[in-house]
């Protein structure tokens, strides 16, 4: 992180998906260019945001980085709105082995492919009664965790499971990340329950923006997104949030008043890794 980083405006974008990609991609393309025009220079989609969210569906619309229509239309997203555009997550088909992933793409406003994640811990939950989703029966887990770098400075990605596990972002905040940006879809079960006590526990441990985007609700779909899309500080504080309905919230994020937080508060200094592991300097 620098004190010279450029402003950052963060724009959540909770897009209604449906069936057609094409028609998703174009909805995605009309808000993405008007968050831009509203200011916005970081912007997030949300998972699945080109396809219907379920294990039937991802083979289904998976298609390659190298030429799916997906990964174009991100591109010319990322340089018309000229901003970071982190692309929520497609179902990515690798021609190598024709394995399935559940992978965000991030562009530059150059509209240039400058990171990838493949989510790393599949949704594997069996809630007798409530619920059951197996992303393990056609996704693989991928293998790395993402940070990227941005004229803002240094941001983690990770999608939607991937939130409940508190290493990732432990190890992308003591790497000088600023930010984790989790595009994900939890459902009517787990989202009263966790979506927002998941971005605030990761954010005040961390002393770090959070933000997750999710897919608008739509109880005609097979899987119901709990939606509110939200953004936290750094404090573990709401900044912004919203309902379960298609739109987009914005704000602000300053490395300033993050950094005066770690300063009131300084756990970064008192961290005794004379009795436990330092998980960012381990070996996988």
């Amino acid at each position: 992180m620098t004190n010279t980083a450029k402003p950052c405006k963060l724009a959540l974008i909770q897009l209604a998906v449906t069936a057609d990609k094409d028609a998703n991609l174009a909805n995605a393309r009309t808000h993405v260019l008007e968050a831009a025009s509203k200011g916005a220079n970081l912007i997030v989609l949300p998972e699945c945001f080109n396809s219907p969210y379920g294990t039937g569906y991802f083979p289904e619309y998976a298609e390659t980085l190298a030429d799916g229509p997906s990964v174009k239309s991100l591109s010319a997203m990322a340089k018309d709105a000229k901003a970071y555009l982190i692309g929520g997550s497609i179902p990515e088909r690798d021609p190598t082995d024709e394995k399935v992933y559940n992978t965000c793409t991030v562009y530059n406003p150059e509209g240039e492919l400058i990171a990838t994640h493949r989510k790393v811990h599949l949704f594997d939950i069996d809630v007798p009664g409530k619920i059951r989703f197996q992303e393990s029966e056609t996704l693989t887990a991928g293998r790395q965790l993402t940070h990227v770098d941005t004229d803002f400075g240094k941001i983690g990605v990770g999608i939607c499971y991937d939130i409940r596990f508190p290493e990732p972002a432990m190890i992308a905040a003591r790497q000088g990340c600023f930010a984790m940006i989790y595009p994900g879809a939890f459902n009517m079960t787990t989202g009263p329950l966790h979506w927002e006590l998941l971005q605030r526990a990761r954010a005040v441990d961390n002393q770090m923006y959070v933000a997750a985007c999710s897919p608008a609700r739509d109880l005609k779909a097979s899987y119901h997104a709990w939606g509110h899309s939200t953004i936290v500080g750094p404090a573990g504080n709401v900044i912004e949030t919203m309902d379960e309905n298609q739109g987009i919230i914005y704000a602000d994020l300053d490395l300033k008043t993050m950094a005066e937080f770690r300063q009131n508060i300084p756990l970064t200094t008192q961290r005794r890794f004379d009795l436990y592991a330092d998980v960012s300097k381990a070996k996988p």
